[in-house]
């Protein structure tokens, strides 16, 4: 059963799609329109993790998702991006470097900027290798929110840490 449905984050819309196979879309809404105010019964659960997202009891997600209609390349590195934990961040030639290619970081940023799965597929977690923001499908003030959800005390630029803790070549 295809379910669709918008739902009101406290950082804005976010559209969320899904077939009997899984999630296949959750997209903040560009086009500002009104949530709506009831949803699918099988979207039930997504919105009801989401919430405990948002409010901060909730560091991973328990849902099925279905990739099915992208790349096998996209698919590679959106699970890979799945692996990076709740609060902390990873550079593209970090995970380019964990898929056995450390010079694919621009292709692991493409695979990255076309995940249709927004917060669930933590793309938002993934930053340049000097720890800066880069790049992000729904703007750098949208990444910065998700990553302040995930650390309220302060966004660090990570990568400095895991690179004195000698671990920045794994994810």
């Amino acid at each position: 059963m295809n379910c669709t449905t918008t739902y009101a984050s406290p950082i804005g819309n976010i559209d969320i799609e899904s077939t009997e196979h899984g999630i296949t879309k959750l997209s903040f809404v560009s086009v500002n329109h009104p949530p709506d105010q009831t949803h699918p019964e099988g979207l039930l659960d997504c919105i009801q993790q989401l919430d405990e997202y948002f409010e901060g009891s909730r560091t991973a997600f328990d849902l099925p998702i279905d990739l099915s209609a992208l790349p096998p390349f996209h698919k590679e590195v959106l699970k890979v991006v799945m692996t990076i934990p709740y609060g902390r961040t990873r550079s593209y030639k970090q995970i380019a470097s964990f898929l056995g290619n450390p010079k694919a970081a621009r292709a692991v940023g493409q695979a990255n900027g076309n995940n249709p799965i927004a917060i669930i597929i933590p793309c938002h977690r993934v930053i340049g290798k000097q720890g800066q923001l880069t790049g992000y499908a729904y703007g750098l003030s949208t990444k910065m929110k998700l990553l302040q959800v995930e650390n309220p005390q302060h966004y660090y630029p990570q990568i400095k840490m895991f690179e004195e803790a000698g671990v920045a070549n794994s994810v």
